[in-house]
């Protein structure tokens, strides 16, 4: 039996094969940096997947990335902080339900990029004090955002940077739990709204494998990196990431 009766229809098998591969290095990069893989992978699926699959697609892969990373560092996940989150994703996944809200693209990266900025430059006042109750308010609006931009990756690690300074483990780790939660929601909306996610399980299958086989190689990365050598890397990776953003963001206007 030939590969592409596997393949949803529009993707060639050398598509396929790429996109599988490029998700060991996605996941290689965030289980070692924390945060670029999910946007990396969500801009290369931008080219080859029909616009109206892009976002659930890609948090269907997403999900088995970061479930996998969750579970591979679990030992250093901080559920003082994963929980409040957890619980405003959820309340933020049942208001996505309701509100179709259809905003400009453009507009979101701006937004988006913009947040990530501020949370990684500057001093806010208060938020290295920002209570169980804070956090899972913030977490109903990135639950809601995630869905209408598909990668908020960088903008929730940016967030818990704040919460655990001199942890690189713990913020990657807690991190991973916060997307699971997110991108699971996001497949329950986007079931709930009629996607067909049947057509793509073979190739989400075969993408979750190999970036679970990333994620091992990017903690064994984590593992031999010192603490400074990390935030200084995390934070000129995020920095990148989010003036990227803004570029697009200006480019579509």
């Amino acid at each position: 039996m030939e590969a592409a009766a596997f393949l949803p229809g529009g993707i060639e098998p050398w598509v396929a094969g790429l996109l599988v591969v490029a998700s060991f290095f996605t996941s290689a990069i965030t289980a070692a940096f924390g945060i670029g893989g999910g946007l990396a992978m969500l801009a290369l699926m931008g080219l080859f997947v029909p616009v109206a699959s892009v976002i659930p697609v890609h948090g269907a892969v997403q999900l088995g990335s970061n479930s996998g990373r969750a579970w591979h560092q679990r030992a250093n996940v901080r559920l003082d902080v994963a929980k409040p989150f957890i619980a405003g994703s959820i309340v933020g996944a049942v208001l996505g339900v309701f509100l179709v809200i259809q905003l400009p693209d453009a507009l979101l990266k701006l937004v988006l990029g913009g947040f990530i900025l501020v949370l990684t430059w500057s001093k806010i006042p208060g938020i290295d004090r920002l209570s169980r109750a804070g956090l899972a308010i913030a977490s109903v609006g990135l639950a809601i955002l995630s869905m209408l931009v598909g990668a908020t990756g960088p903008l929730v690690a940016a967030l818990f940077a704040r919460f655990l300074e001199n942890d690189r483990k713990a913020l990657i780790a807690t991190s991973a739990v916060a997307m699971t939660t997110q991108h699971l929601l996001k497949i329950v909306v986007f079931g709930i709204a009629g996607f067909a996610f049947g057509p793509w399980l073979p190739l989400v299958a075969a993408m979750i494998l190999s970036g679970f086989l990333g994620t091992v190689f990017g903690t064994r990365m984590l593992e031999r990196m010192p603490e400074q050598t990390f935030r200084k890397w995390f934070r000129v990776g995020i920095t990148l990431l989010a003036v990227d953003l803004l570029r697009r963001g200006f480019l579509a206007l």
